[in-house]
């Protein structure tokens, strides 16, 4: 069952007795009414009765609504209870030094009992909300906290077996005396372990897609080998590549800078784990969008400080996916499919101060243009 509302609490401030008799009776029917004669009296009762609302006066002997205020903003047991000026001051400045001060309204007498009746109710409401809220933030602080935690063992977990995954194809890979280990078998095994090695990725870059996205990712770049990387995403998707029957073309374009083809491999600078993850990405897709025996492109060239790498196929994006290619959760016409592969490309790309771009037609197919700055 749930709790019984509790009456707000109001603590109205002022050391004239006739301003009180008038307020009392408006709301002590919809409020628990305290009330205070001075101000030093007035912080004792907002300490120990912590109340809802502050009705306060600003003119008073020894210590005045303004210091009152004051006291209570600078108490973090008393900071945050609403205060409204009821007083006498009517001059703008006054006004201003009320709100200046923290107080959340400003009355000015002679009032309406009415006016002071509904803003109480207003403000008394608008604490609610924020209370409210201020919980919600707290419990999605300590969910997300929950998230990550559970996400940290659950990586920890599923390292376990893929270390054996990619240990044991490993050794048979490099044991020659293995009778059965023929060519087939050899490169069986190496598909089984560069899939260990793309699930030990995509372990290791869930947390950093959600820092990524949170913007408090840091990068800790080095140069990597572009064209050594596109090779072991080709090894890794043979499987799919050979049962589409599709010719995959890997090329480097003759550069435009002064120091064409001097520098090889194609080196650029980011994360070694993050370019094989936009790669695997942006080449799975093409490969699942490309029609049954035609031909794959991907060709790089180096352009003034930049690396420039296209993946092209024959196949068009359709058009109700155009617009959010790269938007979370864009995807159509496929089984299974996230929309997450090309956004998480682009966060990758952004992060390593590259960009991604794509054109596509029923004509000339699909392009993806990746630039990553050269290493």
């Amino acid at each position: 069952m749930n709790p019984e509302p509790t009456t707000p609490r109001v603590l109205i401030v002022d050391d004239v007795p006739a301003n009180i008799k008038v307020l009392l009776p408006t709301l002590q029917p919809d409020f628990d009414v305290s009330i205070a004669t001075n101000g030093q009296q007035a912080l004792q009762l907002a300490k120990s009765q912590q109340p809802d609302l502050i009705l306060l006066d600003i003119i008073m002997p020894d210590m005045d609504g303004y210091e009152v205020c004051r006291h209570l903003k600078a108490d973090e047991q008393t900071r945050d209870i609403p205060v409204i000026f009821i007083t006498a001051k009517d001059d703008e400045s006054d006004e201003m030094t009320g709100l200046e001060l923290g107080a959340v309204d400003y009355i000015t007498k002679p009032f309406s009992v009415a006016i002071v009746h509904a803003r109480t109710k207003t403000h008394l409401g608008l604490k609610k909300a924020r209370e409210k809220i201020e919980k919600q933030n707290k419990a999605l602080i300590e969910a997300n906290s929950l998230r990550e935690e559970v996400n940290r063992i659950l990586r920890h977990d599923l390292k376990t077996p893929l270390n054996a995954i990619i240990g044991f194809s490993d050794l048979l890979l490099n044991n020659k005396k293995c009778p059965a280990c023929d060519t087939d078998h050899i490169q069986m095994i190496s598909i089984i372990r560069e899939s260990g090695y793309r699930l030990l990725e995509m372990i290791n870059s869930s947390l950093d897609l959600y820092k990524m996205e949170r913007g408090t990712y840091v990068l800790n770049p080095k140069p990597v080998d572009i064209v050594a990387i596109i090779g072991k995403i080709e090894q890794a998707f043979q499987d799919r590549i050979s049962r589409k029957k599709l010719l995959i073309v890997t090329r480097t374009v003759e550069s435009t800078t002064e120091n064409s083809g001097q520098e090889e491999p194609l080196l650029v600078m980011g994360e070694e784990l993050l370019c094989y993850s936009l790669l695997a990405n942006l080449i799975k897709n093409a490969i699942e969008a490309a029609p049954r025996q035609s031909t794959l492109t991907i060709q790089w060239e180096r352009v003034d400080t930049t690396a420039r790498i296209s993946i092209h196929n024959m196949g068009a994006v359709p058009a109700e996916v155009v617009d959010r290619f790269f938007d979370k959760y864009a995807t159509a016409g496929k089984s299974g499919g996230t929309g997450l592969g090309t956004y998480s490309a682009l966060l990758i790309a952004k992060v390593q101060q590259g960009t991604i771009t794509m054109d596509t037609s029923e004509e000339a197919g699909t392009t993806l243009h990746i630039s990553l700055p050269l290493g």
